[in-house]
């Protein structure tokens, strides 16, 4: 019989990984607290229109990527692949617009890409991410940039790197879009194949593509902030004066445009300068899609916000000693006792502590071997000496010492360490 495996590039995360993966999702909620936002969850099966037309149909993700399929009811449904269409829907379908004039909403979980596996990257991946409904103020962009750096640094990852740009917007996003036609058309010949398909449809995507052939004539590209009209420079303007009023480090990217059709105005990526992440050393994208809300149905609505991908930040950390997952693990002198330290480990978990306990029956050396492993810092051992006289040994696992508590005293003891 054929031996079975998790799918190619959707991993299983046992438990001695998952205090890292905590520490990033308590950190980020704690982070995204205290700027005001509340937690959307969204179905991970959304109808694959949804995706073609908030993403756009000319991107990477819709073209190549989707895990796509028909339900019994012959209607097309997607895994989704990213987290900002499915929350346009989700504000949309519950006419959130209409009971509060700005929405900040975040959220935590996976995301399915149909891509090359790589460093960092997975078909079945985690992202963390913000999304701001009804402002369309520079000043919320430049918060939204320095939540991110914020988050980040309270991870310990600081050098980051901050690129900004504007994509324009209207009219201006129309006479930046002729012009990169007017540059690319004669070097048509000369650009990847991906390239020259969506070339008519979307010449931004020549800017954002990783061919080095591509990359080589983007270079020379005309610079989209030189077709800015004057409300989408004035809004780039206070993007950049909120960002130096608050210190946040910025370097200005005129190429930067992104993989996704829904931008508009406000684009950023933050990257990380020393991590091991490959070629693609970015941790965190996003930027305005003030156009998605009304393209899907609903009223003109402007919107900001960005994602991170939790698998490429995990690598990012600093090198950490990770913290004891137990507080004491309870031991017994003689399998007889076996009662007496399920009860002991009951009263301890009561009193709010994480303990566990071996209580198979093995030796007290193979149960102190289990609990030095556990990562315990104490080890709590009844015996029958110990039952008469009302007390335990307290053993420090990391110490090598012991002493004699008392039953009563125990959970003060192991609370105050």
């Amino acid at each position: 019989m054929a031996k079975l495996r998790s799918v190619k590039g959707m991993n299983d995360l046992l438990p001695s990984e998952i205090p890292r993966w905590h520490r990033l999702e308590q950190v980020f909620r704690d982070t995204v607290h205290r700027y005001g936002f509340g937690e959307v969850r969204t179905p991970v099966v959304e109808p694959t229109e949804l995706f073609v037309r908030g993403i756009g149909d000319t991107t990477d993700i819709v073209e190549k990527e989707m895990y796509t399929f028909e339900d019994k009811s012959e209607k097309s449904l997607t895994l989704r692949p990213e987290g900002t269409a499915s929350c346009v829907r989700a504000y949309l379908e519950h006419a959130v617009g209409n009971v509060e004039p700005v929405s900040k909403w975040y959220y935590i979980g996976p995301m399915y890409r149909r891509e090359r596996p790589a460093k960092g990257r997975y078909r079945q991946f985690y992202q963390a991410g913000c999304e701001i409904y009804g402002d369309p103020g520079p000043y919320v962009d430049a918060e939204l940039i320095d939540l991110v750096v914020t988050y980040l640094g309270r991870l310990g990852i600081t050098d980051v790197e901050v690129l900004i740009n504007s994509l324009g917007s209207g009219d201006a996003r129309a006479r930046y879009r002729q012009a990169l036609l007017d540059y690319l058309r004669p070097r048509a010949a000369e650009l990847s194949e991906d390239s020259q398909r969506r070339l008519e449809r979307n010449p931004l995507r020549v800017l954002d593509s990783k061919a080095a052939q591509d990359q080589a004539i983007a270079a020379e590209a005309p610079s989209l902030l030189d077709h800015l009209d004057d409300e989408d420079r004035a809004h780039f303007d206070g993007l950049i004066a909120t960002l130096d009023a608050f210190g946040t480090p910025y370097r200005v990217e005129p190429k930067l445009v992104r993989g996704l059709d829904y931008y508009t105005r406000t684009l950023f990526e933050v990257k990380a300068r020393s991590a091991d992440l490959g070629a693609q050393s970015t941790l965190c994208g996003g930027g305005r899609y003030d156009g998605m809300i009304g393209d899907l149905g609903g009223p003109p609505t402007p919107a900001i916000g960005f994602a991170i991908g939790l698998e490429r930040l995990l690598i990012s950390l600093p090198d950490e000693t990770p913290a004891p997952t137990l507080d004491a693990f309870v031991v017994v002198q003689r399998p007889e006792l076996a009662v007496e330290g399920a009860k002991l480990a009951r009263e301890l978990r009561e009193a709010g502590l994480r303990v566990d306990a071996d209580l198979r029956g093995n030796s007290m050396k193979s149960q102190l071997r289990r609990a030095d492993k556990s990562g315990a810092r104490y080890a709590v051992v009844v015996g029958e000496r110990e039952l008469a006289e009302g007390s335990v040994q307290l053993k420090d696992l990391h110490a090598g010492t012991s002493t004699s508590v008392a039953r009563a005293a125990l959970n003060e003891t192991l609370a105050g360490e």
